[in-house]
């Protein structure tokens, strides 16, 4: 439970004036088993910005697109040949607010973390396949990547028709040449879940010899995944997954908002979560509600969290955050498409003994913020 005196302090702070570092913010520690903190480089952000000039001649749409000319945000992020790869989102000018245009993703490279070199196509998108009632016109958004130890890219992404938000998984060797295998439950229960709404899905992972792969634990890879909720998955094949249920087969969830916190509104899996010796830690993005939030922060506000759960069982949920380690500082982390603010976290990657966090800002752009394991742990200071 929060203390009396921060409960007085969320009651007479402005709202408006909650990301403003002043002389009020206080130090943010973080436990010993949490990821932190992560350090924006000064004078690189954001690192991947919308461009205006740059076509793509879209199959379904059969007409060249400025396939990233609206936005550019919500990235992947991995390892490939000794760089680091990220795989963002982007959107053309088809349509007016958020979900109403069409969703691409995009390939950008970098051998430092911070300066990148983009391909003047999309890498992934909707096309004339077996996933394009599922992916059009809507499209591809919001991917998580994660690496096998032989080698092969395991990408959980959303496909949306705007109708249906769904699941889904595709594989690759080499991050440009994809194949779709549909919705991640189609299989699961005799088709049950088909029609979820559903989305946001992070791949258990471990460092091993300085390499983030997949993990198997007890025998089966596993999932957390959702974005209202915080639920699970298990998988023999990275393809066909199957929902943790509880007895009566309604999912099981594992966490979820809670009143008067950061994430009051939704939980939503981030990057890949990581098996630690002190636990398995999933990183996550909090949305503060308007009524029943932290009153410190924003309403409707992004911000990032973590939460700890047992090595050997991965669905029993230990402890979380109660305040987010990563929250909208900067000015274009503020102020896009979502004016509201977001830190929307979706890759990170373990590159030359540090961890690479990549995120959306304001739905608009991506940004790239630095964690030392070296360094002691500390997270954005308090409102």
């Amino acid at each position: 439970m929060k203390s009396t005196f921060l409960f007085l302090l969320a009651t007479t702070m402005m709202t408006c004036t909650a990301y403003g570092q002043s002389a009020n913010n206080k130090e943010n520690k973080l436990p010993d088993w949490a990821f932190g903190g992560f350090e924006r480089p000064k004078n690189v952000n954001p690192v991947i910005s919308p461009i205006e000039n740059t076509k793509f001649y879209c199959p379904l749409a059969k007409d060249s697109i400025a396939w990233e000319s609206n936005d550019t945000f919500n990235p992947a992020a991995t390892l490939y040949n000794g760089e680091i790869v990220v795989l963002y989102r982007a959107e053309d000018k088809s349509g007016v607010g958020i979900g109403h245009r069409t969703s691409r993703l995009g390939y950008a490279t970098s051998t430092d973390g911070t300066r990148f070199k983009r391909e003047k196509s999309p890498v992934f998108y909707p096309d004339n396949d077996s996933q394009k009632e599922l992916e059009w016109p809507g499209g591809c958004e919001d991917p998580r990547v994660a690496v096998t130890e032989d080698g092969l890219y395991v990408m959980m992404y959303t496909q949306w028709n705007r109708h249906v938000p769904r699941l889904a998984v595709a594989t690759s060797r080499n991050l440009k040449d994809w194949t779709k295998h549909g919705p991640a439950f189609a299989k699961a229960y005799n088709g049950k879940f088909f029609n979820l709404g559903c989305k946001s899905g992070s791949i258990l992972t471990e460092v091993v010899k300085g390499k983030q792969l997949i993990k198997k634990i007890n025998g089966q890879y596993f999932m957390y995944w959702g974005e209202e909720h915080v639920f699970a998955a298990t998988s023999d094949d990275l393809i066909n997954w199957t929902p943790v249920v509880n007895i009566d087969g309604s999912l099981k969830k594992l966490f979820s908002p809670r009143d008067g916190y950061f994430d009051s509104h939704l939980t939503e899996c981030g990057p890949p979560a990581i098996y630690t010796p002190k636990g398995i830690v999933l990183l996550y993005n909090g949305k503060n509600h308007a009524g029943r939030g932290d009153k410190r922060y924003t309403a409707n506000v992004y911000a990032a969290g973590q939460a700890l759960f047992d090595a050997n069982e991965p669905t029993r949920f230990i402890t979380r955050l109660d305040e987010p380690f990563f929250r909208p500082m900067d000015s274009f982390e503020k102020s896009g498409q979502y004016v509201d603010g977001t830190v929307f976290i979706e890759g990170m990657v373990y590159f030359k003994n540090k961890w690479y966090l990549y995120y959306g800002c304001a739905d608009s752009k991506v940004g790239v913020a630095v964690y030392d394991p070296k360094r002691p742990a500390k997270a954005d200071p308090l409102p």
